[in-house]
């Protein structure tokens, strides 16, 4: 296949498949002509990668699970290891997150005239 192909079936430019080349997610392809040729095992790679910016892994942590500056090993501890980090983190957002959404609903009822008596009855409930 060419990079075009790769990118059409992927759903991505071949810019992308190029960058991930060069972030050492995706191997160097052999070439033909100077032309970058793919066999069909490319795909599965490509289709790991989105997975992984998918759910909010970053290139770094991408690279780990590939197995780049990383001890290596079978990729289903790399996962377990990746995925640990990454629910104790989003559950930490999630947190946050609701936290927020309180106080924007409590922010909601105000029916204040003036900063001075905002910011008091905003004092008052976090008390």
């Amino acid at each position: 296949m060419t990079i075009g192909e790769v990118a059409r079936r992927a759903g991505l430019r071949p810019s992308a498949i190029r960058y991930y080349e060069q972030c050492g997610l995706l191997p160097d392809p052999p070439r033909q002509g100077g032309r970058r040729v793919y066999d069909d095992s490319i795909l599965d790679l490509v289709a790991l990668v989105q997975f992984a910016r998918g759910v909010g892994f970053s290139m770094r942590e991408v690279r780990a699970l590939f197995g780049q500056h990383v001890g290596g090993g079978p990729i289903s501890k790399r996962w377990t290891a990746l995925a640990t980090r990454k629910l104790a983190a989003i559950e930490g957002r999630m947190k946050q997150l609701r936290a927020a959404q309180t106080l924007l609903r409590r922010i909601l009822a105000c029916r204040c005239v003036d900063p001075a008596e905002c910011g008091r009855r905003l004092r008052a409930t976090r008390a």
